[in-house]
């Protein structure tokens, strides 16, 4: 079922903005590649949990599971099998490297969003 949670669409846009700008204006070793996929990760559980009803749990797991599959994308070429190399865009979006370490970045940000929820859970 779908509905709009204020909190989370905020947090949502918020993070999109933040994600924009580190997309537009960092050239770093850290931020962009580290920083950046986990703030993915919470930007689309953040959106799940805006849109829909399922639980923490499960919305982190998808989270999780859609950068992995972004991730693996980038293992096999998909910019190349779908012909998109030279979008910036679908680079911006799918990326350009695959690299294992990004899957603790992606963790990292499913377990940040799980931690967060159970400490504002219990305000």
């Amino acid at each position: 079922m779908l509905r709009l949670h204020r909190g989370y669409a905020l947090a949502a846009v918020m993070l999109f903005a933040i994600e924009v700008v580190i997309a537009l204006y960092v050239r770093d070793r850290f931020v962009r590649p580290h920083l950046g996929d986990t703030l993915a990760v919470l930007l689309v559980y953040c959106g799940l949990r805006a849109a829909t009803c399922i639980g923490a749990l499960p919305a982190a797991a998808a989270a999780f599971g859609v950068a992995a599959l972004v991730e693996l994308g980038q293992l096999i070429g998909i910019l190349d099998l779908l012909g998109w190399r030279d979008s910036p865009l679908a680079r911006t979006l799918l990326g350009t490297g695959f690299d294992w370490k990004d899957f603790l970045a992606y963790a990292a940000g499913a377990g940040i969003a799980l931690v967060a929820e159970r400490i504002l859970g219990q305000r």
